[in-house]
């Protein structure tokens, strides 16, 4: 049995019903935009950390959102730092109080460590700082929470914005299908780091958020998390329709949802009846300029990438 496997095998899990926290780490009053699916990831994040925990935050919407001078909506000790070395700083953190509970100054050896950034400061940026931490196996939790752009400051491209996206530095046009890359496939990176527990999360699901958060806080090691964040400022989408969004990309094979539990793949919600992703795009006007045929090259290529990920998961696909 491996680390993360051994360290899970009694973990029960929260249950809307009867054991879902009540505990708020994030308070109300941010300043996220109308609809914000990311704010909504990280609370449900937080719900499941609880409030023995140490985080810290690159530069970022959360970031700007929650700490607006002289307030700020955290009740945990929270760091900001730069856009490019939050993974850097959380390991510091963690060295730290590992080296002050060595030396009897603290006794607090069941402190989380978290740092989080969005899909600008994981997948660009910070790659660096993330690959570095993770290869250390520093006792942290990192979660991308990935809008698909850099939102923050005015909605320009990253490495993790799909291919056709139209975004402020990859504009649709006469001689433009806006994004001309594919989409990073940053947990895919992750695991090839052999780290012991690597998962995909939404919103949309939040007791399957919550779970695989709680898991991450179990597992000893480095963990990794890419949430599904929707930006309705972003993607042109209507201010409630995010987590309808959200619900699309995993029924249209988007963002599936799935664990790498010591290596071995996990499948989480299988798609028994998937929908087209043209009913995933007409929500969204960052891609009303695709063409039929440039619907069908794309949803040719999510059908083969959802093929290849169940035969990771060992499940027949019918």
């Amino acid at each position: 049995m491996g680390i993360a496997a051994e360290a899970l095998k009694d973990f029960k899990g929260f249950n809307l019903k009867t054991n879902m926290p009540e505990v708020e780490p994030i308070t109300g009053g941010h300043r996220a935009c109308q609809g914000c699916g990311e704010i909504l990831a990280l609370r449900q994040a937080m719900k499941a950390l609880g409030t023995n925990v140490v985080v810290v935050s690159a530069t970022g919407c959360m970031e700007i959102i929650t700490s607006p001078f002289p307030q700020t909506a955290w009740t945990v000790p929270w760091i900001h730092v730069a856009f490019e070395n939050n993974s850097a700083v959380i390991s510091g953190v963690e060295a730290a109080y590992k080296a002050m509970n060595r030396k009897g100054i603290i006794n607090q050896p069941d402190t989380i460590f978290l740092a989080y950034g969005g899909d600008g400061a994981t997948a660009d940026i910070g790659m660096q700082a993330l690959s570095g931490a993770l290869e250390r196996g520093h006792n942290f939790i990192y979660l991308c929470l990935d809008n698909e752009a850099y939102m923050n400051t005015g909605i320009q491209r990253s490495s993790a914005t799909p291919w056709g996206a139209t975004t402020t530095t990859s504009p649709a046009g006469k001689y433009s299908s806006g994004q001309a890359t594919q989409k990073k496939d940053v947990p895919a990176i992750a695991v090839a780091h052999n780290i012991p527990y690597v998962a995909t999360a939404s919103p949309a699901y939040p007791v399957d958020l919550m779970n695989k958060v709680k898991k991450a806080s179990l597992v000893p090691g480095p963990a990794y998390l890419h949430i599904y964040s929707p930006c309705p400022t972003g993607w042109r989408c209507g201010f409630d329709e995010a987590i309808t969004v959200a619900k699309l990309a995993t029924q249209c094979k988007v963002f599936p949802l799935y664990e790498v539990i010591d290596g071995k793949y996990v499948l989480s919600r299988k798609i028994a009846k998937p929908k087209p992703i043209s009913e995933y795009f007409k929500l969204q006007r960052r891609f009303r300029h695709l063409t039929e045929d440039q619907v069908a090259m794309i949803q040719e290529r999510l059908d083969a990438e959802y093929s290849e990920l169940l035969k990771k998961c060992g499940v027949e696909e019918k």
